[in-house]
């Protein structure tokens, strides 16, 4: 999923509800559109801003492309609405852009207001802080969630302030609200590694939890692979050399687009490096994936319709 957030810095207020809501319409028209909301306004410590989620990149470059929305914008600098900022585009599974925090929030049932008054203060208290540029705030009181986006002018401004004493003080009301503590927007690569912006910092899954969930799919891909695909490339007369490369073709290609991606997901909050880092989830998430190693093992050992080597033609 892709979100674009537009940020708007109005000489007037009067109207400009309807037209935000306008815009937002148009993206909610749009084809692959999931969601499109106006930003929560409230005593100016908001920025005015429309976010739209859309289900990949070209479904949104189709609405931000679209005459309708350029229509619209053109009718919004008419009246003075105009944009405060370069359009934000926030990709599920990829890093913020420098210098923007984006943050997910479930809220406790009951608890909205509680939620936006929190914050209020913690942006009041961003506020005073080096580099800072606005906070956009997308509040969906039906699902109580919500989107936060944060914006300084630097990455390293944007650390000073999430690593702050201020932040960590702000932060109490804030937790109060939520069902769990807020989520980073994070990203796992194909091959099994979490890059996650945590307080300002690019962090990843240590090279050695990669590296377990990479032989957890590599193993039974090449064995599978030399026991059905392997005698096909023999029958039509493949040298040894080309074989092994179109094999490793194939199995690379599934690891890549597949099977990667299907086997990490149960091991997500392990793969995180943040939520994952503690010596419990490390011991049993390597627990875990050792005893799929033996039962892989035991698989290949035992089941003889799986063995390649015999159905190597001699």
């Amino acid at each position: 999923m892709i979100t674009t957030v537009s940020v708007f810095h109005p000489v007037s207020q009067t109207g400009f509800a309807d037209w935000a809501a306008l815009l937002a319409a148009s993206a909610a028209d749009s084809e692959g559109c999931l969601s499109a909301r106006v930003s929560t306004v409230a005593d100016g410590r908001f920025e005015p801003a429309v976010a739209a989620t859309f289900v990949d990149e070209e479904a949104c470059d189709r609405w931000v492309d679209s005459p309708r929305r350029a229509e619209i914008l053109r009718d919004g600098r008419v009246h003075g609405w105009l944009a405060s900022a370069p359009m934000l585009e926030l990709v599920d599974g990829v890093p913020p852009p420098p210098g923007v925090g984006a943050f997910r929030h479930d809220i406790v049932s009951g608890k909205v207001g509680a939620f936006i008054d929190a914050q209020r203060d913690l942006t009041g208290a961003a506020r005073e802080f080096s580099g800072y540029e606005g906070t956009s705030l997308f509040v969906d009181e039906d699902r109580e969630t919500a989107l936060s986006v944060l914006r300084f002018r630097t990455d390293r401004q944007l650390s000073a302030w999430v690593s702050s004493r201020e932040r960590g003080a702000a932060l109490s009301g804030l937790r109060s609200s939520l069902t769990h503590d807020f989520e980073t927007m994070s990203s796992t690569t194909a091959f099994g590694t979490t890059v996650r912006n945590d307080h300002g910092r690019i962090r990843q899954t240590p090279n050695w939890k990669s590296a377990m969930m990479v032989l957890l799919v590599l193993y039974p891909t090449v064995m599978v692979l030399s026991r059905f695909l392997g005698p096909v490339l023999d029958r039509i007369g493949a040298q040894p050399w080309l074989a092994l490369w179109l094999s490793q073709v194939v199995s690379v290609g599934l690891m890549q687009w597949w099977l990667m991606p299907w086997a990490a997901k149960p091991f997500r909050r392990w793969l995180d490096p943040v939520d994952g880092n503690s010596l419990r989830s490390n011991l049993a998430g390597a627990g875990v994936i050792l005893l799929v190693y033996v039962g892989c093992l035991a698989i290949f050992a035992n089941v003889t319709w799986l063995q390649f080597w015999d159905y190597v033609d001699s």
